[in-house]
């Protein structure tokens, strides 16, 4: 699924960020600049972000929370069980949007086809121009001293340049 946003999670250390642009698009039409599309979940020990339709991803951030809240916090439960629901529920099944969660431990994508993903490096990008964030965070990451926070800003200005879709309206959230 190729969505028209951007989104990139970076964990160094113990502390953990998330960045997301600001644009939506319907087509080829920027409809927004500033929108948010990151929350913080679970007492604060959660961050999230989405790429794809907007309402579908609030629903699928509060199933998410949900499932947190019903695991006492555990981010991996939650995340299994979210995408077995996710894809077998047939009106769940039918969203579009995919979820980059992260606590100070774990960092995952989840996906409507049921993946759960844990990526070989503390990285990884989602949406049409999570692929560029993702290449910038991983060079930064190997090689500068920059803090999570500092990385995701940076490879998002980056795929910013890159792709149309992304815009330089950079929302972050940070743990630890």
């Amino acid at each position: 699924m190729k969505h028209g946003t951007t989104i990139l999670a970076v964990k160094r250390g113990t502390q953990v960020a998330i960045a997301g642009d600001g644009q939506i698009t319907t087509g080829d039409v920027v409809v927004k600049n500033t929108a948010n599309k990151l929350r913080t979940l679970y007492r604060d020990t959660v961050i999230a972000g989405f790429a794809g339709a907007v309402a579908d991803a609030l629903t699928l951030f509060e199933r998410f929370e949900n499932q947190l809240e019903k695991h006492s916090g555990q981010l991996r439960r939650a995340a299994v069980e979210l995408a077995k629901e996710w894809r077998t529920d047939r009106v769940l099944r039918r969203l579009e949007a995919s979820l980059v969660v992260a606590d100070r431990q774990d960092l995952l994508v989840i996906s409507g086809e049921g993946d759960v993903i844990e990526p070989d490096e503390s990285v990884i990008g989602i949406g049409s121009g999570g692929g560029y964030a993702q290449a910038a965070a991983t060079a930064l990451l190997r090689h500068s001293q920059m803090t999570a926070a500092e990385i995701v800003r940076a490879s998002m200005e980056i795929a910013a340049c890159l792709c149309i879709y992304t815009n330089d309206k950079i929302t972050v959230l940070t743990l630890g």
